[in-house]
């Protein structure tokens, strides 16, 4: 197959490494010059593009049969935000309407837009209902990406929880939180998923050819309280104290189900998360 990639940092990254050893021809885009002798060795072709340059979407996505968007925002600002989500989103699919070869578009979302603060467990029929600008770019974002499904085309968007995985395992992420005392309670609910599921449940979406939304996260949603709490005994490193007179910084609070995905037939590898 041909297989284009739009962003390839840690995701994009390892979907790429997959499809090009299953012997796919895969082409990858990255902001980054620096960075094409790295993804040199998992893609057959490296283009380096900013999601504003309809003109270099196009040529890249001509005679694509799936195009996967897996980008990231590199600051924390809203035109910033608004450029590398909603703007290369709209971009690629005027790119795409310009190639009647692409078959699916397959777009790496996240569950933090929901915005849910009840402590439910809650699917993909939740409302969504963004707290700032930057989760209202991210719901555009989706529409956007939605609003291009037709009959030759499908989009499918998957909402992915936490990361972690190799080279970012939950305790290179946490580590300096050890012994602190942070602010609240901690029974807001924490959702993780491994990396190689998010890579197998991109594949997997490309092989059903699925559509719409899905949910992506472990079995597994616990409290923040239990997350640090299993994260530092599993090091032997000293817990996280919490401050109720204080309040949680934390903007949701949910349960996320992936039972529409496992409904599908997709099973995760890592159903539980792992604090090595």
């Amino acid at each position: 197959m041909r297989l284009a990639i739009i962003g390839c940092g840690y995701v994009g990254s390892a979907v790429a490494r997959l499809w090009h050893e299953a012997g796919n021809e895969v082409t990858v885009t990255t902001t980054t010059r620096s960075r094409i002798e790295e993804l040199q060795a998992i893609a057959s072709q490296v283009v380096v593009l900013r999601g504003d340059d309809v003109s270099a979407l196009q040529q890249v996505v001509a005679n694509q049969d799936l195009v996967l968007l897996s980008v990231g925002s590199k600051q924390r600002t809203p035109d910033i935000y608004r450029q590398a989500y909603l703007e290369t989103a709209q971009n690629l699919v005027e790119a795409i309407k310009a190639n009647s070869e692409v078959k699916q578009l397959i777009y790496t979302s996240s569950y933090g837009m929901i915005n849910y603060q009840g402590g439910d467990t809650i699917d993909e029929t939740v409302e969504i209902n963004p707290q700032d600008e930057f989760g209202e770019i991210l719901a555009q974002t989706e529409q956007v990406l939605l609003s291009a499904s037709t009959d030759s085309l499908k989009a499918c968007i998957l909402r992915l929880t936490g990361i972690y995985g190799k080279g970012r395992e939950l305790i290179k992420i946490f580590s300096q939180m050890t012994g602190t005392t942070r602010p609240g309670t901690g029974e807001n609910y924490t959702n993780w998923v491994h990396l190689e599921d998010i890579v197998r449940a991109i594949n997997f979406a490309k092989d059903r050819q699925l559509q719409g939304i899905y949910n992506l996260n472990s079995d597994e949603s616990m409290t923040s309280k239990e997350f640090f709490q299993r994260l530092f005994e599993a090091h032997s490193l000293a817990l996280v104290t919490w401050d109720s007179s204080q309040t949680s910084p934390c903007p949701y609070n949910m349960k996320l189900s992936n039972q529409k995905i496992k409904g599908a037939g997709f099973t995760l590898a890592h159903p539980k998360i792992e604090f090595i």
